[in-house]
């Protein structure tokens, strides 16, 4: 099943994303996702974006990735903002893989961040027949 989720998400290239506020309430937002074989998920966002303040305060996140053919992935996962080190660096390749177009806005936006959310639960739905609903715990 894990492969199976691994090609949903590295299939699309957006995912809704939502994060707890420091009140307390739901926070949602679109971003462009790039995907590890190990169903971490990469992507950037500004600091002075909600969501970035949002993760640093809690980093306990969900998604939503996929909706087309009535085939969805819902993760819950804790998200985590990289640092300038050869890890974040490899994490930062994979993503500009899936969106070239970042590589030129890390060398020129600022405060310019990337995420990666490591995966805690996970359910694949495909509502075509036959369905298949599988959960995924790490």
């Amino acid at each position: 099943m894990k492969d199976d989720v691994y090609k949903l998400i590295s299939q699309c290239k957006l995912a809704v994303v939502s994060t707890i506020n420091r009140s307390g309430k739901p926070e949602s937002a679109l971003v462009g996702i790039a995907v590890t074989p190990e169903l971490e998920i990469i992507f950037d966002t500004v600091t002075s974006s909600r969501k970035y303040d949002n993760i640093i305060h809690h980093p306990n996140i969900s998604m939503v990735v996929g909706w087309d053919n009535e085939t969805t992935v819902q993760y819950e996962g804790i998200a985590e903002v990289l640092d300038n080190d050869a890890s974040a660096d490899n994490y930062r390749e994979i993503y500009f893989e899936t969106w070239p177009d970042g590589r030129g806005r890390f060398e020129t936006w600022p405060g310019l961040v990337y995420i990666k959310v490591t995966p805690k639960w996970v359910r694949y739905s495909n509502f075509n027949v036959p369905a298949i609903i599988e959960e995924l715990i790490f």
